[in-house]
């Protein structure tokens, strides 16, 4: 045991996994660096960071308790979620359909209209405080690591919330680099970028589908 971590090597092992799993967040902020740029794909990722950090401390002050106790409670916030998700997609796809190239029509601004709209950084925190992965995560998975008779417990989470951060920061920022590496790419090929925008639309509202289903199960 190290500052009150129980298993360290199995949280940065189960973090790594858990954070390279494909999700709303990750997608997002790639979405957002291949249509505007690095800088805000960094916007998009200083949300995720921010709520990733709410549901910490949530987590910490007893929102676990609360969750397990309320289930009903949760369930709303995986439909409210899934149904904001589904929403981020169809103002995708919309966007991929008003970005196809047609004949005689002026060329659309390079950025999709959800993404005009929508600062970066609020609509990446909103994704992840209505992240079920996120949440599950911080619930059932994070909390568990740190010993109940350990001092300095604050100490503990801190080391933890760090762990999760630098490990979310490395695959954002590789998610970044490489989304703004295809841009140059898709503006020269307005038809390929169209369609990208909307297939990631599609895998929005697929992922709020499968939150609602999974919430009917």
């Amino acid at each position: 045991m190290w500052l009150g971590i129980t298993d360290l090597t199995t949280f940065v092992l189960g973090t790594v996994f858990i954070v390279l799993l494909p999700g709303p967040n990750s997608l997002y902020v790639m979405t957002v660096a291949s249509r505007q740029g690095i800088r805000q794909g960094y916007r998009g990722a200083m949300g995720i960071f921010a709520g990733d950090t709410v549901l910490m401390l949530l987590s910490v002050m007893g929102a676990a308790s609360l969750l397990h106790t309320m289930p009903a409670l949760f369930e709303a916030l995986k439909y409210a979620g899934g149904a904001y998700l589904a929403w981020l997609g169809i103002q995708l796809m919309r966007g991929g359909w008003g970005h196809w190239p047609r004949a005689g029509a002026v060329p659309a601004a390079d950025a999709p209209a959800p993404m005009r709209q929508g600062d970066p950084f609020k609509v990446a925190l909103m994704i992840s405080l209505m992240n079920p992965k996120a949440i599950l995560f911080f619930v059932s998975f994070f909390i568990q690591f740190v010993a109940a008779d350990y001092p300095h417990p604050a100490l503990s989470f801190t080391v933890l919330g760090v762990i999760v951060q630098v490990c979310s920061a490395l695959y954002l920022s590789a998610l970044i680099f490489g989304g703004a590496g295809l841009a140059a790419y898709f503006k020269q090929h307005q038809r390929l970028s169209a369609l990208g925008m909307a297939l990631v639309g599609v895998l929005f509202v697929g992922f709020g589908v499968r939150l609602a289903v999974a919430g009917l199960g």
